[in-house]
Protein backbone atom coordinates (compact mmCIF):
# COMPACT_ATOMS: atom_id res chain seq x y z
CA UNK A 1 0.00 0.00 0.00
CA UNK A 2 1.44 3.21 -1.17
CA UNK A 3 2.46 5.81 1.88
CA UNK A 4 0.01 8.78 2.30
CA UNK A 5 1.01 12.19 0.90
CA UNK A 6 2.65 14.78 3.78
CA UNK A 7 2.83 17.18 1.06
CA UNK A 8 1.24 18.05 -2.50
CA UNK A 9 1.84 20.82 -4.89
CA UNK A 10 -0.97 21.00 -7.87
CA UNK A 11 0.77 23.59 -10.72
CA UNK A 12 2.05 26.11 -8.51
CA UNK A 13 3.14 29.49 -10.01
CA UNK A 14 4.50 32.50 -8.73
CA UNK A 15 4.87 35.83 -10.83
CA UNK A 16 6.40 39.11 -10.10
CA UNK A 17 6.05 42.35 -11.85
CA UNK A 18 7.97 45.18 -12.32
CA UNK A 19 8.31 47.76 -14.90
CA UNK A 20 10.37 45.57 -16.93
CA UNK A 21 7.31 42.98 -17.27
CA UNK A 22 6.92 39.97 -15.37
CA UNK A 23 9.01 36.96 -14.25
CA UNK A 24 8.20 34.05 -13.65
CA UNK A 25 9.79 33.00 -10.34
CA UNK A 26 8.39 29.87 -10.15
CA UNK A 27 6.32 27.80 -13.48
CA UNK A 28 3.65 25.03 -12.85
CA UNK A 29 5.39 23.08 -10.41
CA UNK A 30 3.77 20.02 -9.53
CA UNK A 31 4.80 17.60 -7.03
CA UNK A 32 4.06 15.26 -3.98
CA UNK A 33 5.92 14.24 -0.80
CA UNK A 34 5.30 11.04 0.91
CA UNK A 35 4.59 10.95 4.52
CA UNK A 36 8.00 10.11 5.94
CA UNK A 37 10.48 10.62 2.82
CA UNK A 38 13.39 12.91 2.78
CA UNK A 39 13.29 15.37 -0.43
CA UNK A 40 15.97 17.59 -1.52
CA UNK A 41 15.41 21.12 -3.45
CA UNK A 42 18.21 21.86 -6.06
CA UNK A 43 19.59 24.36 -8.53
CA UNK A 44 21.16 26.70 -9.02
CA UNK A 45 21.02 30.82 -7.32
CA UNK A 46 17.77 32.26 -8.52
CA UNK A 47 16.46 28.61 -9.57
CA UNK A 48 13.13 29.54 -7.06
CA UNK A 49 13.99 27.24 -4.45
CA UNK A 50 13.80 29.07 -1.54
CA UNK A 51 10.26 30.83 -3.23
CA UNK A 52 8.77 27.09 -3.42
CA UNK A 53 10.16 26.31 0.08
CA UNK A 54 7.93 29.51 1.33
CA UNK A 55 5.12 28.42 -0.56
CA UNK A 56 5.16 24.68 0.46
CA UNK A 57 5.08 26.15 4.06
CA UNK A 58 2.50 28.41 3.87
CA UNK A 59 4.76 31.49 4.45
CA UNK A 60 4.07 33.29 1.14
CA UNK A 61 1.10 32.86 -1.20
CA UNK A 62 1.46 32.16 -4.97
CA UNK A 63 0.23 33.57 -7.84
CA UNK A 64 -1.74 30.39 -8.43
CA UNK A 65 -1.93 26.77 -7.71
CA UNK A 66 -2.36 24.77 -4.54
CA UNK A 67 -0.21 23.44 -1.83
CA UNK A 68 -2.16 20.40 0.04
CA UNK A 69 -0.14 20.16 3.50
CA UNK A 70 -1.21 17.30 5.50
CA UNK A 71 -4.04 17.52 3.82
CA UNK A 72 -5.21 21.38 4.21
CA UNK A 73 -5.26 23.24 1.47
CA UNK A 74 -2.78 25.91 2.24
CA UNK A 75 -4.15 28.80 0.39
CA UNK A 76 -7.99 28.43 1.58
CA UNK A 77 -6.85 28.84 4.96
CA UNK A 78 -6.06 32.68 5.99
CA UNK A 79 -3.00 33.90 7.46
CA UNK A 80 -4.17 32.93 11.44
CA UNK A 81 -5.26 28.97 9.97
CA UNK A 82 -1.77 28.57 8.18
CA UNK A 83 -0.01 29.98 11.01
CA UNK A 84 -1.98 27.65 13.43
CA UNK A 85 -0.83 24.71 11.43
CA UNK A 86 2.66 25.28 11.04
CA UNK A 87 3.13 25.60 14.83
CA UNK A 88 1.18 22.54 15.69
CA UNK A 89 2.63 20.26 12.73
CA UNK A 90 6.01 22.33 11.30
CA UNK A 91 9.66 22.65 12.19
CA UNK A 92 12.18 25.17 10.21
CA UNK A 93 15.93 24.82 10.20
CA UNK A 94 17.61 27.90 8.49
CA UNK A 95 21.13 28.80 7.17
CA UNK A 96 21.24 31.76 9.70
CA UNK A 97 19.97 29.35 12.72
CA UNK A 98 17.60 32.79 13.41
CA UNK A 99 18.37 31.92 17.15
CA UNK A 100 16.47 34.75 19.79
CA UNK A 101 19.82 36.54 20.90
CA UNK A 102 18.88 37.25 24.19
CA UNK A 103 17.58 33.62 25.22
CA UNK A 104 20.13 31.07 26.02
CA UNK A 105 19.77 27.86 23.99
CA UNK A 106 18.16 25.99 26.47
CA UNK A 107 15.66 28.74 26.95
CA UNK A 108 15.85 28.90 22.80
CA UNK A 109 14.12 25.10 22.65
CA UNK A 110 11.93 26.03 25.49
CA UNK A 111 9.80 28.49 23.65
CA UNK A 112 7.86 26.53 21.29
CA UNK A 113 6.94 23.93 23.99
CA UNK A 114 5.64 27.16 25.89
CA UNK A 115 3.91 28.76 23.24
CA UNK A 116 1.93 25.44 22.54
CA UNK A 117 1.43 25.11 26.39
CA UNK A 118 3.23 21.94 27.11
CA UNK A 119 6.11 21.69 30.08
CA UNK A 120 9.05 22.47 28.64
CA UNK A 121 12.14 22.43 30.63
CA UNK A 122 12.51 18.89 30.93
CA UNK A 123 12.10 17.96 27.18
CA UNK A 124 14.25 20.96 26.41
CA UNK A 125 17.14 19.79 28.39
CA UNK A 126 16.62 15.77 26.84
CA UNK A 127 16.66 17.38 23.41
CA UNK A 128 19.83 19.79 23.42
CA UNK A 129 21.65 16.91 25.27
CA UNK A 130 20.32 14.58 22.43
CA UNK A 131 22.29 16.92 19.77
CA UNK A 132 25.32 16.74 21.87
CA UNK A 133 25.14 20.21 24.51
CA UNK A 134 24.46 18.83 27.78
CA UNK A 135 27.07 21.12 28.64
CA UNK A 136 25.46 24.57 26.73
CA UNK A 137 22.23 24.65 28.08
CA UNK A 138 23.42 27.97 29.33
CA UNK A 139 25.17 29.45 26.68
CA UNK A 140 23.49 32.68 24.29
CA UNK A 141 23.82 32.12 20.48
CA UNK A 142 26.91 34.83 20.15
CA UNK A 143 29.04 32.53 22.94
CA UNK A 144 28.57 29.62 20.93
CA UNK A 145 29.99 28.41 17.57
CA UNK A 146 28.22 27.95 14.10
CA UNK A 147 28.27 24.52 14.20
CA UNK A 148 26.59 24.64 18.30
CA UNK A 149 24.42 27.22 17.11
CA UNK A 150 22.60 24.98 14.47
CA UNK A 151 22.58 22.01 17.03
CA UNK A 152 20.64 24.40 19.15
CA UNK A 153 18.28 25.16 16.05
CA UNK A 154 17.64 21.21 15.28
CA UNK A 155 16.70 20.82 18.61
CA UNK A 156 14.13 23.73 18.72
CA UNK A 157 12.73 22.34 15.75
CA UNK A 158 12.94 19.06 16.65
CA UNK A 159 11.41 19.34 20.24
CA UNK A 160 7.85 19.46 18.79
CA UNK A 161 8.20 16.28 17.02
CA UNK A 162 7.11 17.54 13.67
CA UNK A 163 4.89 15.86 10.99
CA UNK A 164 7.26 18.06 8.43
CA UNK A 165 10.92 19.91 9.30
CA UNK A 166 11.70 22.46 6.03
CA UNK A 167 15.29 23.48 5.90
CA UNK A 168 16.54 26.22 4.15
CA UNK A 169 20.39 25.64 3.48
CA UNK A 170 20.72 24.25 7.00
CA UNK A 171 25.07 23.93 6.55
CA UNK A 172 25.54 26.95 4.23
CA UNK A 173 26.98 28.76 6.93
CA UNK A 174 28.91 25.80 8.57
CA UNK A 175 32.69 24.61 7.25
CA UNK A 176 33.03 21.55 5.74
CA UNK A 177 33.58 18.99 9.29
CA UNK A 178 30.50 20.90 11.32
CA UNK A 179 28.64 20.72 8.30
CA UNK A 180 28.99 16.78 7.79
CA UNK A 181 28.00 16.41 11.54
CA UNK A 182 24.58 18.63 11.34
CA UNK A 183 23.60 16.69 8.32
CA UNK A 184 24.63 13.32 10.21
CA UNK A 185 22.47 14.53 13.52
CA UNK A 186 19.57 16.00 11.03
CA UNK A 187 19.14 12.60 9.80
CA UNK A 188 19.80 10.70 12.53
CA UNK A 189 16.81 12.61 14.30
CA UNK A 190 14.39 12.62 10.51
CA UNK A 191 14.90 8.82 11.21
CA UNK A 192 13.91 8.04 14.98
CA UNK A 193 10.89 10.56 14.57
CA UNK A 194 9.68 9.87 11.37
CA UNK A 195 9.76 13.31 10.22
CA UNK A 196 9.11 14.38 6.76
CA UNK A 197 12.02 16.35 5.47
CA UNK A 198 12.20 18.65 2.95
CA UNK A 199 15.53 20.74 2.05
CA UNK A 200 17.12 23.19 -0.05
CA UNK A 201 20.65 22.71 -0.65
CA UNK A 202 23.32 23.58 -2.79
CA UNK A 203 25.54 20.47 -1.48
CA UNK A 204 25.48 17.76 -3.52
CA UNK A 205 26.50 15.28 -0.43
CA UNK A 206 23.35 17.09 1.37
CA UNK A 207 20.77 16.17 -1.61
CA UNK A 208 22.42 12.33 -1.98
CA UNK A 209 21.61 11.77 1.64
CA UNK A 210 17.86 12.16 0.52
CA UNK A 211 15.41 9.39 -0.72
CA UNK A 212 14.11 12.00 -4.04
CA UNK A 213 15.79 15.05 -5.40
CA UNK A 214 13.98 18.09 -7.14
CA UNK A 215 16.31 20.35 -9.31
CA UNK A 216 14.75 23.56 -10.37
CA UNK A 217 15.86 25.67 -13.15
CA UNK A 218 14.40 28.94 -13.85
CA UNK A 219 11.81 28.35 -12.02
CA UNK A 220 10.69 24.84 -13.58
CA UNK A 221 11.25 21.60 -12.55
CA UNK A 222 14.12 19.85 -14.91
Amino acid sequence: MSQPNSIEVRQLCQRVSDSAGHLDILDNVSFTVADGDALAITGSSGSGKSTLLGLMAGLDVPTSGQVLLLGHDLFACDEEQRAALRAAHVGFVFQSFQLLPNLTALENVMLPLELAGRPAREEATAMLERVGLKDRLHHYPRTLSGGEQQRVSLARAFVMKPRLLFADEPTGSLDTQNGEKIIDLMFELHREQNTTLVLVTHDPQLAARCTREIRLSGGKMV
